[in-house]
């Protein structure tokens, strides 16, 4: 099984980070494969740069099927409610899973409420709405955020450690939440630390969405093209893929 998992933002540090987070419950015989946009923002945390993280990932995904290139059983989009998952889930024909989509899912089988830690207060209105449109929210406590952003996180994951597991504490404590998702995929190794310290599970969403692909490939199973998720119209496009166009691809 090869899985394709999509860091939306153009960091390579952390392309490599989520990497490791995926290989390291990825099953045997399970290869997994990460890429990041040749454009776009280092780090997510704006509507703005949602967007145009979606179009570069929306454009690594063009070239490889242009270039015959595509071979993966499942697709991860290891950015927290980001945009771009329901175009990859119309484009492909394999599994495409969304890692804010995977923690609460997973968060939902072990727990009856869950909170979800993000980065900054701006992201935590995406969050929100990314569950409510999965029909997640009923059982999400709160959405808070630990007032670092995706760069500060990478660039230093073990220094925001306690601003992560802070804020969970106050999650238990104030909302009653006994689950805790990691809000954002470089925040993958904060998970036994939480559960170390304040008794309750953490969920990175990475190795959720790793986990639920393998199941869902294992069952035979994949986005229902019956609906909103067929094929689009073949209308014609300019410039595209844009990095084609542009020449980043050489």
């Amino acid at each position: 099984m090869r899985i394709l998992v999509l860091n939306p933002n153009t960091s390579e540090s952390m392309t490599a980070e989520i990497a490791a987070a995926a290989a390291a419950v990825a099953a045997e015989g399970t290869e997994i494969v990460a890429r990041n946009p040749r454009f776009g923002a280092t780090a997510i945390d704006s509507a703005a740069e949602s967007y145009l993280s979606a179009v570069g990932v929306m454009d690594v995904v063009t070239t490889m099927l242009a270039v015959g290139e595509f071979d993966y059983d499942a697709v991860i989009l290891a950015g927290f409610g980001e945009h771009g998952k329901d175009a990859l889930q119309e484009m492909l024909p394999v599994p495409v899973l969304d890692i804010a989509e995977a923690a609460a899912h997973v968060a939902h089988l072990i727990g009856r409420r869950f909170c979800v830690v993000t980065t900054l207060a701006r992201s935590i209105p995406p969050i929100e709405d990314r569950l409510m449109l999965a029909g997640l929210d009923a059982h999400c406590a709160s959405v808070r955020a630990c007032g670092l952003g995706t760069a500060e996180v990478d660039a230093d994951p073990a220094g925001a450690v306690q601003a992560i597991v802070d804020e969970a504490a106050r999650a238990i404590a104030e909302d009653g939440a006994d689950v805790i998702c990691l809000g954002c995929a470089g925040m993958a190794g904060v998970t036994a630390v939480i559960t170390a310290k304040l008794g309750v599970p953490a969920i990175d969403g990475v190795a959720a969405a790793v986990a639920l692909a393998q199941a869902l490939v294992g069952l035979g199973l994949s986005t229902s093209k019956a609906g909103v998720y067929a094929a689009g119209p073949d209308n014609p496009r300019s410039h595209w893929p844009l990095s084609t166009a542009l020449g980043l691809d050489r």
